[in-house]
């Protein structure tokens, strides 16, 4: 509500003001103009005056807001199709961050010293272009105008790799306040590895991170696996601004939320506050003021992650459609986007229509405060780089994604002939390397036991108050417990690796990564060198039953494009797998047995190759003097089988080949003239022998080749006993073996 009153002092001028109701008290407020900076100044009816908040805004971001706001719409109106709703009615919220808190260089968006801001309502993401386009990161009008299009930089959602800017690809909701999580785990833990003498919050190597979410990201059980874990974690530079507006694709979110979510977020562990646009009274205004206030008490909480819960109308001011799902998912229409420009004080004819002015304002402004931050933040890398000569090193060795020179040479030697399950194996090879690779850091989703993924002597990355008797805390840690919570691990590691400075891994049980699979096709879509430590392989699990027998994993994860599945067949093969997977720096998931499994001694008097075969995804681990009669192929626990059945058929005369296939990603990535020479072309009897479906073989054994596989679900009992009755046994590969020889 507007009057025409106005006033002047001799230390204000005051603007005609607006009436708006803050605490429960109606309040009178004055913009007030005090040299450059804009005051805010709140007067009650006891006429007691309080200064809210100093914040420079002037009239030019009052237009830049409802540029973003007409750019957003225009977009999505050129495309046909996407999410106005959400980027019109939190235009102010973004500009704010981005114009006003988040530190960040528009010429350089991989800056070490960077804040990060996720977009976890990725169907948003003009939200994001929009900003990015005010503050000059690499995005002009056409990108905006050719959104949603084929090769253009702003597709429907926002990936990482594709738009400069974007820390993380996001669009299943959720998993951006998951990665978001691990961003801010990461900033602690490299805080400790490069500067761990300075008290937290005052190093370089310090960055906050901030979120925007909305109703569906609350509703996704990955966003609340992730805040559970960031409460425990106590990470006070993690600020999230909920967008609560009660809207979604199916309109009014009471018909299936309604649960108090700050409340839920307390119980979590984290700092609540609310800011109310839309009033009491039912009039709304965007208060900047108000989330700047909220956003600055965020920031002083250094004890707590915080969320902002900011009550808005999706869509305002679409004079038809604010408040409506219908706005939340299409393009507007010629005669509600005219009613929105006019609403607006907008031309209702032109589109992508932007004062030059206001560009130059925003670019001018993000420049002016990079240079500042630039600024300081190299002073302070200058003052840790003169007194951390070693930690330098560390940093600029790490920056350049190489490994340690030598670091080789602390995997662990095993002893031929015995017998060690591969999780084992693992094991042993995380604890060889921990001191050797100190960027490495994971994990288990409270299975470390089992898993074997406990690095001795490295401490626990908890808060002081979190430790246990048997995981002291300690704050910069490198042994993470994400607790029973796979999604939510799966999201955290993608934010981790996405912050580029460690190198993390993370495990359960094969069984349960279907719990985790989202996280795992996004980290495979972003090429982030995350690496799942999966153990309890196959039925070789036993007697806990097909529950927890993952029969058609291997099969489903091998089917996700740049992943690597890597199933070593003994522990020589696991220390070469993990070689591998550190060097090659991408997703790659470790499928480890329960059982053990013999390790054949790799030389002469064995026969058997050098497990360095690995780095090829496929190799020659044994073979027969002239070209074979018949190649056997496997992969993990059945490596043994082709092996013991190659002696049992060359007692026969027939000679028989063992290609060890651990990794078909890498193999296939060879070029033909190697895989020829592995699986040779002319050799059409072939034999696949693996404990899961067959289906990934069958490009392998060819129309003459048989498999020997499982088809059906497991069941409970002994693993040995299972193996038995399911048929994975050496006399079924000689068998199949002698069919194929037939056929």
């Amino acid at each position: 509500m507007y009057c025409n009153s106005s006033f002047t002092t001799p230390a204000l001028f005051l603007h005609p003001c607006y009436l708006c109701r803050k605490h429960g008290q109606w309040t009178v407020i004055f913009s007030a103009f005090v040299t450059t900076r804009l005051a805010f100044v709140h007067f009650d009816v006891e006429k007691e005056w309080r200064t809210v908040v100093a914040l420079k805004w002037d009239e030019r971001d009052d237009r830049a807001v409802t540029t973003a706001k007409l750019l957003a719409a225009d977009a999505v109106e050129e495309a046909g199709s996407g999410h106005p709703g959400t980027p019109i009615s939190l235009a102010a919220a973004a500009y704010l961050i981005y114009q006003r808190y988040l530190r960040f260089d528009p010429r350089d968006p991989q800056w070490v010293g960077r804040d990060r801001f996720v977009l976890s309502a990725g169907h948003a993401s003009l939200l994001q272009y929009v900003q990015l386009y005010l503050a000059g990161v690499d995005m002009e009008m056409s990108d905006l105008q050719s959104f949603r299009t084929f090769g253009s930089k702003t597709p429907g959602h926002p990936e990482r790799g594709h738009t400069a800017g974007i820390e993380i690809t996001t669009g299943p909701l959720g998993s951006g306040l998951g990665a978001a999580v691990g961003m801010a785990m990461s900033a602690r833990r490299e805080h400790g590895m490069f500067d761990p003498e300075t008290p937290l919050g005052q190093s370089p190597f310090d960055h906050d991170v901030y979120v925007i979410a909305g109703d569906g990201c609350m509703q996704e059980g990955v966003a609340s696996e992730a805040a559970s874990l960031a409460g425990t974690q106590q990470l006070g530079n993690l600020i999230l601004i909920y967008d609560d507006n009660h809207i979604s694709i199916e309109d009014d979110t009471n018909i299936a939320f309604n649960e108090d979510v700050l409340a839920r977020f307390e119980a979590y562990g984290w700092h609540t506050q609310r800011v109310n646009w839309l009033q009491d009274n039912g009039e709304y205004q965007e208060d900047v003021v108000s989330l700047a206030d909220a956003i600055d008490a965020a920031k002083s909480e250094t004890s707590k992650p915080s969320i902002i819960a900011l009550r808005t109308i999706i869509g305002w001011p679409s004079p038809d459609k604010q408040n409506t799902g219908g706005i939340h998912g299409a393009k507007l229409g010629s005669e509600s986007l005219a009613a929105l420009k006019k609403a607006l004080g907008a031309d209702p004819e032109k589109m992508f229509d932007v004062d030059p002015a206001i560009v130059e304002y925003t670019r001018e402004n993000a420049l002016i405060r990079a240079n500042e931050a630039q600024e300081q933040w190299d002073e302070a890398f200058r003052k840790w780089a003169a007194g951390n000569p070693d930690k330098v090193e560390l940093f600029n060795r790490i920056r350049t994604g190489e490994l340690p020179k030598g670091w080789e040479a602390s995997l662990p030697v095993f002893e031929a002939g015995k017998d060690l399950a591969t999780r084992s194996a693992s094991g042993a090879v995380l604890n060889g390397i921990s001191g050797a690779i100190p960027e490495l850091w994971g994990g288990s989703a409270d299975l470390a036991g089992s898993n074997n993924t406990y690095m001795k002597g490295q401490g626990s990355f908890l808060p002081p108050s979190r430790g246990s008797k048997m995981f002291p805390a300690d704050l910069y840690g490198r042994n993470l417990h994400f607790g029973v919570r796979e999604h939510g691990m799966g999201a955290i590691m993608n934010g981790m690796a996405s912050d580029g400075l460690t190198r993390v891994y993370g495990a359960t049980f094969f069984v349960f990564a279907d719990y985790m699979r989202g996280a795992v096709r996004l980290a495979s879509l972003m090429n982030l060198p995350v690496t799942y430590v999966w153990t309890h392989d196959s039925i070789g699990v036993g007697e806990d039953g097909p529950t927890h027998q993952p029969v058609e994993h291997l099969a489903a994860y091998r089917a996700i494009p740049n992943l690597a599945i890597v199933r070593p067949g003994d522990a020589d093969e696991t220390a070469q797998a993990w070689k591998n997977i550190l060097e090659k720096n991408g997703p790659a998931g470790l499928i480890l047995t329960r059982q053990n499994l013999p390790n054949p001694g790799r030389n002469a008097e064995t026969g058997l190759a050098s497990a360095e075969g690995v780095a090829r995804g496929g190799y020659i681990i044994a073979d027969s003097e002239d070209v074979p009669d018949v190649i056997l192929m496997a992969s993990g626990s059945e490596l043994h089988l082709a092996l013991a059945a190659r002696e049992v058929l060359g007692r026969e005369g027939v000679a028989a080949r063992v290609v060890s296939m651990p990794c078909m990603e890498w193999f296939d990535q060879q070029d033909k003239d190697y895989r020829d020479s592995v699986l040779l072309p002319e050799v059409k009897a072939r034999v696949s022998v693996e404990a899961g479906l067959a289906a990934p073989w069958l490009k392998y054994v060819g129309d003459a080749g048989k498999t020997v596989s499982i088809e059906t679900f497991g069941a409970p009992g002994a693993a040995g006993v299972l193996f038995e009755e399911f048929g994975i046994t050496t006399d079924a590969v000689v068998a199949a073996a002698r069919s194929t020889l037939n056929n």
